[in-house]
């Protein structure tokens, strides 16, 4: 997988199951913090807008999700 620089408030995908924070493979959550170099604070909300649960993921275990094609030239 190609690694991109993910930023704060980038929507993410998580590639693991978190099941003591209720959080699944694929699970769409937005980076609030970075914590460190490959570290980020990630809030994942149900389709209400509740956060279901925030922590700390490694980038090795984030997707970045994209709603629109991005060219560069």
């Amino acid at each position: 997988m190609k690694k991109v620089d993910l930023k704060l408030l980038d929507t993410v995908a998580v590639l693991k199951d978190v099941p003591q924070k209720r959080v699944v493979f694929g699970q769409v959550g937005t980076i609030v913090e970075k914590l460190a170099d490959g570290v980020f604070e990630v809030e994942f909300a149900d389709k209400f807008g509740e956060t279901i649960a925030g922590f700390a993921v490694s980038q090795q275990d984030l997707m970045l999700v994209h709603y629109e094609m991005e060219f560069s030239e």
